[in-house]
This record gives structure tokens, C-alpha cells and sequence, in this order.
């Protein structure tokens, strides 16, 4: 588990809606970064 307040590793992942791709490292100092893992509806349980 994270603490609060811990620092997350750096880490790129490749765009599902242009040809690029985006690290957190180049989001530092200048945007809050929120990451959504979203299942597909039609995902059994």
C-alpha cells in the first residue's frame, strides 16, 4: 500500500487516442495527474 504523501515512480504509457505516448515525469510541478483503470462493461466478475 502507498502512503499519502509518497512519491509515485515514473512511468509511460502510450496514448489510446493519438500515436504518442506520456510519462508522469513530464507532468511534475505543472499539472495534478489522476490515473482511472476502467474495466469494460462487458468484463465477467
Amino acid at each position: 500500500m502507498i502512503e499519502v504523501g509518497t512519491t509515485a515512480p515514473d512511468f509511460e504509457l502510450d496514448s489510446q487516442l493519438a500515436d504518442k505516448s506520456y510519462s508522469l515525469a513530464q507532468f511534475k510541478g505543472e499539472k495534478n495527474v489522476m490515473l482511472v483503470f476502467y474495466p469494460l462493461d462487458w468484463t465477467p466478475n
